[in-house]
């Protein structure tokens, strides 16, 4: 797997869980989903994304869109 689709496939569960949680927890949860949101945002923006870097160092292997 790499780098950009495990990027897409963490923000994407962060958001399910952060709507469930919402739902079933607390309503204060919708704060997890706008955060990832704006880090999605800002990301497409700015080409700069924090979980690829992690990943990156951690040894993941680079896609064609990271490279």
């Amino acid at each position: 797997m790499t780098v950009d689709r495990m990027v897409r496939l963490m923000a994407g569960m962060m958001i399910l869980v952060s709507i469930a949680l919402t739902q079933y927890v607390d309503p204060n949860w919708m704060w997890l989903t706008v955060f990832v949101g704006f880090n999605l945002m800002q990301s497409g923006l700015t080409n700069i994304c924090p979980l690829a870097k992690i990943l990156k160092k951690m040894g993941v292997a680079e896609g064609a869109t990271c490279s």
